[in-house]
């Protein structure tokens, strides 16, 4: 099967369009697009750290085309958001942006799909308003505290020269870092396109910021991982085993703790990694096309 291309970032976003909302912190401008047809069954798709909604651009016109209300948006500090440099990012802020994005677009239930950061929004809204997310599936994320493995440079800045260190980003390190955490090559223009929404409005040196979600995962341990392990509608785990970050390793605990759950490996070979919608977007979207269909 050959490989859907992702769109570049500006085609994306030509078919999107910023949204006010509010949050606890104010309100914020968010990208959000509307794929698919507006009576359509709804689906939430969420993106991880620290890229944006464009990785899901080969995913959502395979969705829309089998009917689907396809919602997604960069989340606060990402992409084409706002990227306010001093703000103290939070995912439970996300969250409230998420509620009131969907209360905007008169979204009630819905399914959700999450990746990597989304999975901790995902987690708090399922803890928030498990009734009404219809179906739940996760890709590669820091679903458990414990097993959450960061690369280097995320613990870098994460730590406390990580402001410092935020100037020092480039493109190319940027690359090193993605080729580190990818089982499957992927298109150097769709690398450039990741990169471009990391960088646009100065958003490489908001990762320390951004990172704080790694303590949030933390704190709020018992609350997510409850809500995670204790949601009764339908769930699927499609992921990526050779992910050094969020691999098979969290498969193991999964398996024991949720074991009604489905769980698809997508193994090769060669072994999706971290990104599985950007290294296997055809096989992603036919998974998620059966999981919405059952």
């Amino acid at each position: 099967m050959a490989r859907t291309a992702m769109p570049t970032g500006d085609r994306w976003t030509a078919g999107g369009s910023r949204t006010t909302v509010d949050g606890r912190t104010g309100r914020h401008t968010l990208f959000v697009r509307q794929d698919g047809p507006a009576d359509g069954p709804p689906v939430t798709l969420v993106h991880g750290f620290p890229t944006s909604s464009h990785d899901w651009s080969p995913t959502v016109p395979r969705l829309a085309a089998h009917g689907y209300r396809v919602t997604t948006f960069d989340l606060l500090g990402f992409g084409h958001s706002d990227k306010p440099r001093r703000h103290t990012y939070s995912v439970l802020e996300q969250a409230d942006l998420v509620e009131a994005l969907w209360s905007g677009l008169g979204i009630g239930d819905t399914a959700l799909v999450a990746h990597d950061y989304g999975v901790s929004v995902a987690q708090e809204l399922l803890a928030r308003d498990p009734a009404r997310i219809t179906r739940m599936a996760w890709l590669n994320g820091g679903l458990y505290p414990d097993l959450h493995r960061p690369v280097r440079v995320q613990r870098l800045l994460h730590g406390p020269f990580g402001p410092l260190l935020a100037h020092a980003v480039t493109e190319r390190g940027f690359r090193t870092t993605m080729r580190q955490v990818l089982g499957r090559p992927v298109p150097p223009e769709d690398l450039h396109a990741m990169w471009e929404s990391v960088r646009r409005d100065g958003g490489r040196l908001l990762a320390p910021r951004l990172l704080r979600y790694i303590d949030e995962r933390r704190t709020h341990e018992a609350r997510w991982v409850g809500a995670l392990e204790g949601y009764r509608g339908p769930t699927l785990f499609l992921w990526g085993p050779a992910d050094p970050i969020s691999g098979a390793h969290v498969l193991d605990r999964v398996r024991r703790r949720m074991p009604s759950a489905t769980v698809t490996e997508l193994a090769g070979p060669p072994a999706v990694g971290h990104y599985p919608q950007v290294e296997a977007p055809d096989e992603v979207a036919a998974h998620l096309l059966g999981f919405l269909a059952a």
